[in-house]
């Protein structure tokens, strides 16, 4: 497993950059919209005229060289939003990192593409409203086709001494969540670089959204859910796989182990006995992956405001 990164965006991940040769007609709000593919190219004309009439300062499409024929097409079609698409099969938080580096605003909303079919809501009035909240992300309320309900509130759990993730479907204003459902939310790009971006040394899509957004948490930053905020599925939610893996471990090593005291964080020399238990992989390269967490945590002890206990044992109070 490769060296936890140590400075945003480290994976320097292939991209081409297609169209973005013409600013937007008009510019409401001093936002970048950064428009998530997943194959749905059959609306994909819809979804960008939708956004286009927002008034985004800038709009980043991005996906995986699978669009490559096709973003050239939207290109021509859509000379004023930038195409991003990466020359290599990646999860959708290491296009995160491509689509940050490249925004260029203070404040970027980040979508799903299915998200856009029909109404987008998102405007410079409420752009201004979560601008004022001073956060890190804010993320929305969801619905499925149907206007179902999706969960969009998640909470850090330990049952038994196992990390769990548990859902609900409603929610406050300003109710804390470990993390904005499917990534979509508003989000201060100064704030996520400086987090250090998705961890690409995680090959998990689902556990490197959970380390990335518990990360935030232990550094003091937050996440909550705001009404009338919202966005609706053209199709149904997408199901993650949140399979208990190697990336797990990687997770478990940099969110898990670290013990916060006074004002930074470190991982006790014993805690690698706790890891080796639940590793499957040999002395040598366990004692290897927990000496890197060491490493790196001894690098960022500061950025510490918590540790994982203590979020878990307060969440919600």
């Amino acid at each position: 497993m490769n060296t936890i990164p140590s400075i945003f965006n480290q994976h320097k991940v292939s991209y081409t950059v297609l169209g973005g040769s013409e600013s937007p007609q008009k510019i409401l709000m001093p936002v970048t919209c950064v428009v998530l593919c997943r194959n749905g190219k059959h609306f994909r004309t819809r979804v960008l005229e939708n956004i286009l009439q927002k008034g985004f300062e800038k709009v980043i499409c991005v996906s995986t060289v699978s669009e490559k024929k096709a973003a050239d097409s939207f290109a021509r079609q859509f000379p004023a939003v930038q195409f991003l698409v990466a020359q290599e099969r990646v999860p959708q938080g290491e296009l995160l990192n491509i689509a940050f580096s490249e925004a260029g605003t203070d404040y970027v909303l980040v979508v799903q593409e299915d998200m856009c079919m029909d109404k987008v809501s998102f405007n410079a009035a409420l752009a201004s409203r979560l601008m004022k909240k001073g956060q890190f992300c804010i993320a929305p309320r969801l619905f499925s086709s149907g206007s179902t309900k999706v969960p969009v509130v998640f909470s850090p759990s330990a049952k038994k001494s196992v990390f769990t993730v548990e859902s609900d479907f409603s929610f406050s204003d300003g109710q804390p969540t470990l993390y904005p459902a499917d990534y979509a939310g508003f989000y201060d790009r100064e704030k996520f670089i400086l987090l250090g971006g998705i961890d690409y040394t995680i090959s998990s899509g689902y556990w490197q959204k959970v380390d990335f957004f518990f990360r935030a948490w232990l550094w003091g930053e937050t996440v909550s859910v705001a009404s009338g905020f919202e966005f609706s599925y053209a199709e149904s939610v997408p199901e993650e796989d949140q399979t208990v893996d190697i990336s797990y471990l990687r997770f478990y090593l940099k969110n898990l182990l670290p013990v916060f005291s006074t004002d930074h964080a470190r991982i006790p020399p014993l805690s690698y006995f706790a890891f080796k238990s639940r590793s499957s992989c040999g002395f040598v390269e366990s004692f290897k992956q927990f000496k890197d967490a060491v490493r790196w945590t001894e690098k960022n002890q500061y950025r510490f405001k918590a540790d994982a206990v203590s979020i878990i044992e307060n969440w919600g109070k």
